[in-house]
């Protein structure tokens, strides 16, 4: 699997054949099979070859292809017809001879206008962002969701009635979460102050979970010094929030149709196994959990992900990340694109980089 730490593209190469192994002619060809095949999705011929920029004679062209073939980067899926590219020589293009140029103006004034439009809420950019990658790139958009356990970043008591009180959570992914609580015996706006600004100095930058068992032994050392209603509105609103690792996250998948339409007969079956593979929820949040490791654009093709193994599927994914000004940058979530395996690598990098990194910079 390739990373690519923007904005360069470096990373290690996993198929059998390596660059070195060809001469100049045979890599030639090698990139305009891959290239017409990449367009057309249709197996390039010796005869298409020599009339579209190999200034040689079919029967040498053929020659080459064999010795490519020979290598597992080239196959045949019919005895008379043309040549297209393996996942692995696949792989090979992508790593070694793939040209991605920057994103272009006009991407990137529509990816801005369509995720940052005027009031629009972080939930809604995800969403608008698997739209439209999907769009975009011509296969189906993934987003998975920010991590429930990202920190915590205000916290909040707001007095609803003598009955009820609100408990609101801001978190740095820029998620809110809102509880409805009975109202403590004796609440007044002092013990709301002073519930928030406890929790607000002790949970910024702690996830739940970490703030449970922290406050677990905090609170009983300091309820001598706190309110006693502060105390247990504190415990309430702990008792409340929802959060931790036993929470789902969600995969919000956009644009299936359009693996159809980009598909030829012969590969409804391939298509058919993919849809069943987009079903796969779990997997593929572990698959895209996966991103979030890398620094940049990340790439899985066929076999390279045991999910795509039947369907021969590729990936183009990213993470999306905030950069607190302590700590580091911090992972919230991923996004990509799915479809064949013959994406158009050069156009959809660029644009899951850039989107990603739209994503990161609505959430600082």
């Amino acid at each position: 699997m390739k990373t690519y730490p923007p904005p360069t593209l470096s990373g290690l190469m996993t198929s059998g054949a390596s660059l070195s192994e060809l001469d100049s002619r045979a890599r030639d060809i090698f990139r305009h099979v891959v290239e017409a095949y990449l367009e057309t999705g249709e197996p390039v011929g010796s005869r298409t070859l020599s009339k579209g920029g190999v200034h040689l004679s079919p029967a040498s062209i053929r020659n080459t292809m064999q010795d490519l073939s020979a290598l597992g980067l080239l196959s045949a899926p019919h005895t008379s017809s043309g040549r297209m590219p393996t996942h692995q020589g696949l792989r090979l293009f992508v790593d070694g001879l793939l040209e991605v140029g920057d994103i272009s103006d006009d991407d990137k004034r529509e990816i801005e206008g369509r995720l940052t439009g005027q009031g629009r809420s972080f939930d809604a950019a995800l969403r608008e962002a698997s739209n439209l990658l999907s769009g975009l790139a011509g296969g189906a958009g993934l987003v998975t969701t920010p991590s429930l356990e990202s920190g915590v970043k205000h916290v909040e008591f707001v007095a609803l009635s003598t009955e009820q009180t609100l408990a609101v959570l801001v978190f740095d992914d820029g998620r809110v979460e809102n509880r409805l609580m009975p109202a403590q015996i004796g609440m007044t706006p002092s013990v709301l102050s002073e519930a928030s600004n406890y929790l607000n100095t002790r949970l910024k930058g702690r996830s739940l979970s970490e703030a449970r068992l922290f406050l677990k032994t905090e609170l009983d050392q300091e309820r001598l010094r706190l309110n006693e209603t502060a105390a247990a509105l504190i415990e309430a609103g702990l008792a409340a929030w929802s959060g931790g690792a036993d929470e789902k996250r969600a995969l919000i998948v956009r644009g299936q149709a359009n693996l159809l339409q980009a598909s030829a007969l012969e590969d409804l079956e391939r298509v058919r196994s993919l849809f069943e593979d987009l079903e796969q929820k779990e997997e593929l949040i572990d698959l895209l959990d996966d991103v979030r490791q890398a620094q940049g654009v990340r790439i899985f093709i066929g076999s390279e992900s045991k999910l795509f193994s039947l369907s021969g599927s590729a990936v183009i994914a990213a993470p999306y990340m905030v950069s607190p000004r302590a700590g580091g940058p911090k992972v919230m979530g991923a996004i990509g694109v799915i479809g064949p395996a013959r994406l158009n690598y050069a156009r959809i990098i660029p644009l899951v980089d850039y989107t990603a990194k739209l994503l990161g910079r609505m959430l600082d």
